[in-house]
Parts: structure tokens; sequence; C-alpha cells
């Protein structure tokens, strides 16, 4: 008579068990450390453009309210909150890349993908345009392509491990959004030297 669990299910369960907490730990590690990590250079920048315009509405509220003789403490704080709302919808996303991942970070959470193992990349076209990176994983991160068209060390790092993907046959579509930012960086960086060099 054979046991109610036999030794051959135990292991395919626990075989089964290892493979879903290696993909979930591939999911929610952080970025694996790397000498060659490549961040966005103008995210300081785009930070200190938030709190300026989140600060100058404000001010134009105060100064409108002062002006009319309505201001009070609840209105104040009403348009202290109106501020802080704009500056969280304008806070920017941090980006960085090194080997095989790229990371977004935003105010509340940080989002992963694994770079070298891309199933699909995606341009979604609306108010703002969108690139959406999807890896084997299940794993999903949405950045701005101008982030990318400002930091060519992010793309090259990204065009890299797009290739490797591809190598691998794990990337079923994306080539076309990459061949069009590929695009519109190269389009940029032409009119960045005629400038420089004066020819524009």
């Amino acid at each position: 008579m054979l046991p109610a669990t036999s030794p051959v299910s135990t292991v395919g369960r626990m075989e089964r068990r290892n493979r879903r907490d290696n993909a979930r730990t591939a999911v929610d590690a952080p970025a694996p450390p790397s000498a060659e990590v490549a961040r966005d250079r103008l995210w300081a920048q785009d930070v200190r453009s938030s709190i300026r315009c989140a600060a100058v509405l404000l001010a134009l509220l105060l100064l409108i309210d002062w002006g009319v003789g309505t201001l009070s403490a609840p209105r104040a704080t009403l348009w202290a909150a109106l501020a802080v709302l704009l500056f969280l919808v304008l806070y920017p996303t941090r980006v960085s890349a090194g080997e095989g991942w790229l990371v977004s970070r935003g105010l509340l959470r940080a989002r992963l993908v694994r770079t070298d193992h891309l199933v699909s990349v995606r341009c979604l076209d609306g108010v703002g345009q969108r690139l959406v990176l999807r890896d084997t994983f299940g794993a999903r991160v949405e950045i701005d392509p101008r982030v990318l068209v400002a930091n060519p060390p992010l793309w090259r790092r990204l065009d890299e491990d797009a290739r490797l993907s591809a190598l691998r046959s794990t990337l079923s579509c994306g080539e076309t959004a990459l061949h069009r930012v590929s695009e519109r960086i190269d389009r940029e960086t032409a009119l960045t030297v005629f400038k420089v060099s004066g020819l524009e």
C-alpha cells in the first residue's frame, strides 16, 4: 500500500515552490550592486522645478486672497494642501539602471524590471508618452522616454540589455518602440552637435 504522500510528489511540490520563490525574489529584490550604474542626471533639477511650481502656486493663491481681503487660516491651509498636491503630481520618478536591471523610484515605492529578461517594450501615446517595460518574471516599469533622451548612458544600458533579451528569444515585441526611441535620441544628439558647433 502506497503512503498518503509519496516522495516523488513531495519533491515535485518543493521544486515548484522553489521556482515561485526564485521568481518572486527576482522581482522584489533591490537592484543588485554594480560598478557602472547609470542615473538620471536631471532628476534633482526636475525636483527643484516641481518645488518652484508648487511654491509659485501657493504664493499666488495667498496673494490673491490677501488682496481681496478673504485670507484666513482655513483658506491658507487649503491653498497649502493644493500646493502639496501639485508637488506630488509633478514629482519626477528617479530612474537608474545597471547591468541587467532598471529601477524607477517614486515617492512611495520603487519598481524593478530585469532588462536582460525583457518580454515586451511598448510605447503608450497620450498626454504624456510612456515607455512600458515588462520582464519574464511579471515585473512592469513605466518610464518617460525623455529621460532616456536626456541621459544617453541610461539609453545605452537599456539598449544593450534589450539586445541580450532578443538574443535569448524572450523579447517578443518591442523592437519598433526601441527603434523610435533610438531615432529620437540620434535626432536630439545631432541637434545638440549643431548648436554647439554654431551650425544651427
